[in-house]
């Protein structure tokens, strides 16, 4: 059985801790505002994008001057998985929800007999993925330093993409992230780039009611390498607030379990407490009584 002292000792470090949780909930819930506005501001844009980006791509069809973006490789062998997480821990399943359904993919297509590579956006997913995948790693994003994510971000990450689709390094492009619902719900997501596919778009012959100049293969080569640094921006986004509602949601569940333990070590403590002076009463009763 614990001493007193132990007990002390026990309750004075819960309630640090407890003092460091509330600290941290805190500070989550005001980096969330701004991260779920951020995100919220940029799903018109991103919608919008895509609808006019569908609605082009329908006109153009399947014809053999699409661009490479839209039309693809011609075959679906070579996978890459960007997988997009947060750098730092604390915050519940974030991290490992998005880890998950990128591992789930990458499990489906090696079964089916495809070659799939990785492409890790933040530590913690490159940390929880690394163990079954490892050897797929063909790079990794640090934004450690990063203060506040900006589209200058995105559309580095574009790059690389981009650069390794130029040089025939994969075939399929899909990037796994957390779409922000609210602070207790954040979905993991994977939604393909490359080749550019796009839902809820405009629809089919809207399109005919406008003359392109120049044509609109010309204008869907300029605009999909944008489309996709849009897409990675806003999944980057959807990101930020997903983790700070995570973490202000785990944090606020640690501050609640570590006064329940405060609770619990304080009765046990005070039981202990009372059985030491009750021995020392008997002891002193006992001796006055051989007197």
């Amino acid at each position: 059985m614990p001493s007193l002292k132990d007990l002390k000792n026990r309750i004075e470090s819960v309630k640090n801790t407890r003092k460091i949780t509330k600290a941290m909930q805190m500070v989550a819930a005001a980096k969330l505002r701004r991260a779920q506005d951020a995100a919220e501001a940029s799903r018109p844009y991103t919608e919008r994008f895509n609808a006019v980006l569908g609605g082009l791509a329908a006109s153009v069809g399947g014809s053999d001057s699409a661009p490479k973006l839209l039309s693809g490789t011609g075959s679906d062998q070579t996978h890459l998985l960007v997988v997009m997480t947060a750098e730092r821990g604390l915050c519940g399943g974030f991290n490992s929800n998005i880890a998950k359904l990128a591992r789930l993919k990458a499990e489906e297509l090696k079964a089916a007999g495809k070659t799939v590579k990785v492409l890790t956006v933040g530590k913690k997913g490159r940390d929880a993925i690394k163990r079954d995948l490892g050897d797929d790693f063909i790079g990794h994003v640090d934004l450690t330093e990063v203060k506040r994510v900006g589209y200058d971000n995105a559309q580095d990450i574009a790059r690389d993409v981009l650069a390794r689709f130029d040089a025939d390094e994969f075939d399929v492009a899909t990037i796994f992230f957390a779409k922000f619902v609210n602070v207790v719900t954040q979905v993991p997501t994977a939604q393909q780039i490359i080749p550019a596919s796009f839902e809820g778009s405009e629809e089919e012959g809207t399109s005919t009611l406008y003359d392109y100049e120049p044509s609109e293969e010309a204008i869907l080569a300029d605009l999909l390498p944008r489309g996709v640094a849009t897409q990675i921006f806003a999944a980057l986004l959807e990101n930020g607030a997903s983790e700070q509602g995570a973490r202000m949601s785990a944090m606020d569940n640690a501050t609640r379990n570590a006064g329940d333990m405060i609770d619990k070590l304080t009765i046990q403590y005070n039981r202990s407490r009372q059985a030491v002076i009750t021995s020392e009463l008997i002891e002193i009763i006992s001796g006055a009584e051989a007197l």
